[in-house]
C-alpha cells in the first residue's frame, strides 16, 4: 500500500484526489495539509509535512507557490517523495526544487494530465518540421474565471517545449496592445481567456500560407490531474533522486 499525505487537501484538487485516491486499491491518503480541519475527511488535517504524525510514502501538492519552499524543505528533511503540481513557481522557487531534487525525487510538472503531456510529445516532432516551412506559433489558454496567474502554467510548459525542440531561438509574446509592428517570426504568441467554468483548454496553432494546423487539448474535469498524479507517485517511489517530469513518468 502506497501511502500518501496531500498539500492542500481542502481545495478543489485535494477534493478530487481524495475521490480518486479512495478508488485506488494499493494507495491511501493517511494525512492532509491545509490552514485548518474542516471536518471533510477522517485523516488528520495538519498544518505542515513536517507536523504530519503518520509515516506516508510520497506527497503530492496541489495548494499555492507561496508553501513550496516549505513543502519543498519539509520533504527533504522527511525524506518523501514529491509530486509538485503547484503553479505560478518564480525562478527562485525553481533553483530549490532543482537543490531538494539532488536529495529526493521530484516529479514536477505544471499538468499532470497523461493527453497534455502526450501533446507535448506530439508539439516537438512536429514544430521543427512546420517552422521551418515559415508558420507562425500561437498558443490560446482559457480557464475558468476563479483562476489567478496568467499564462497558465501548462501554456508556459507547451511553448518552453516547443523553443527547446527549437533550439531556444524562440521566445515568448504575451502582450501586443502596446506594439504597432509586424509579428516577428521568432515569437510564440500567447493569449489568455477567463470565463465561467471552463476547466482547462488549450490551442497550439501553427499558421502557413494557405493552411492552419491546430492542436489542441481540453480538460473536461479535474480528474484528468489527479490520476496523472496518481500515475506519477506509482513511478516515484521506485526512483532515486533527482528532478522528473510527466514525460517520464509516460515514457
Amino acid at each position: 500500500m502506497i501511502r500518501v499525505i496531500v498539500v492542500g487537501c481542502n481545495g478543489k484538487m485535494g477534493a478530487m484526489l481524495h475521490q480518486v485516491i479512495g478508488a485506488e486499491e494499493q494507495m491511501e491518503i493517511v494525512a492532509g495539509v491545509d490552514q485548518e480541519n474542516k471536518g471533510l475527511y477522517a485523516y488528520p488535517i495538519c498544518a505542515s509535512v513536517a507536523d504530519c504524525p503518520l509515516d506516508a510514502d510520497a506527497v503530492i501538492d496541489f495548494s499555492v507557490s507561496k508553501i513550496t519552499d516549505q513543502v519543498l524543505d519539509d520533504c527533504v528533511a522527511k525524506g518523501l517523495p514529491l509530486v509538485l503540481c503547484t503553479t505560478g513557481l518564480s525562478s527562485l522557487q525553481l533553483a530549490h526544487v532543482d537543490a531538494a531534487a539532488k536529495k529526493i525525487p521530484i516529479v514536477q510538472s505544471y499538468n499532470m494530465s497523461l493527453g497534455v503531456n502526450t501533446m507535448i510529445k506530439l508539439l516537438c516532432e512536429a514544430a521543427p518540421v512546420l517552422a521551418e516551412a515559415g508558420f507562425d506559433i500561437e498558443i490560446i489558454e482559457k480557464h475558468h474565471n476563479q483562476k489567478v496567474d496568467a499564462p497558465s502554467g501548462t501554456a508556459l510548459l507547451l511553448a518552453d517545449s516547443i523553443n527547446d525542440a527549437m533550439d531556444q531561438q524562440y521566445y515568448n509574446q504575451y502582450d501586443r496592445t502596446k506594439q504597432r509592428k509586424k509579428r516577428d517570426k521568432k515569437e510564440i504568441g500567447i493569449s489568455s481567456v477567463r470565463g465561467g467554468t471552463i476547466v482547462g483548454e488549450h490551442e497550439v496553432i501553427f499558421a502557413g500560407t494557405d493552411e492552419v494546423v491546430s492542436i489542441t487539448h481540453e480538460a473536461h474535469s479535474k480528474a484528468v490531474f489527479a490520476k496523472g498524479a496518481v500515475q506519477a507517485v506509482r513511478f516515484l517511489v521506485k526512483q532515486g533522486p533527482g528532478r522528473y517530469t510527466m514525460r517520464d513518468v509516460i515514457a
